[in-house]
């Protein structure tokens, strides 16, 4: 049995998830989120309680057991408390504002990098003086969120000497010394 996949999940007060075929659907309080699960794969749910149980032990199988007993998990953590990033902008002149949902980077370019983002994910952008601008994001969804951030720091990559670029706050980045001035 995969240790992950024989969990089981318990599904807090205000959650409801139900099973259809091969579709489950989860309803909570910050909002709806559906999977298709593969047909080889069983999803029962009994009072509070949420169990994954697969048919036979082929490798595919034992493979998906776990991955969708976590995906079905943090579906119920996404609407039941929401997953939030806050991303941080390190660099001179780098800047960052929202008009709803676009994004308007300035990360020492010729041009501003605009990015839309899907109504599902709230978004607040913090600009302070003596500190580096901040993008915090909200949503249900754990993968959608971290595909967008996943994005957004594709613009500017942290790089390793002066650390400039779009770093998550409380990244540690790993430094290298640059030249050593000897002669």
């Amino acid at each position: 049995m995969s240790r992950i996949g024989k969990l089981p999940i318990n599904i807090p007060a205000g959650v409801t998830v139900t099973v259809q075929d091969t579709l489950v659907t989860v309803k909570g309080p910050k909002g709806t989120l559906i999977q298709d699960i593969n047909p080889n794969i069983t999803v029962a749910v009994d009072g509070g309680v949420c169990t994954v149980s697969r048919h036979d032990d082929e490798k595919q199988n034992r493979a998906f057991h776990g991955l969708y007993r976590s995906l079905i998990h943090n579906m119920i953590i996404g609407v039941s408390e929401g997953y939030k990033k806050t991303m941080e902008l390190v660099g001179v002149g780098y800047r960052v504002s929202n008009q709803g949902q676009v994004l308007e980077f300035a990360l020492g370019y010729t041009h501003n990098i605009f990015l839309s983002l899907p109504a599902e994910i709230k978004i607040e952008t913090k600009s302070e003086r003596n500190q580096n601008p901040i993008v915090m994001l909200e949503s249900c969804d754990k993968q959608l969120i971290g595909q967008v951030c996943a994005k957004i720091r594709s613009f500017r990559k942290p790089e390793p000497y002066k650390g400039k670029g779009i770093k998550f706050a409380g990244e540690i980045l790993r430094r290298k010394a640059g030249k050593s001035a000897g002669k």
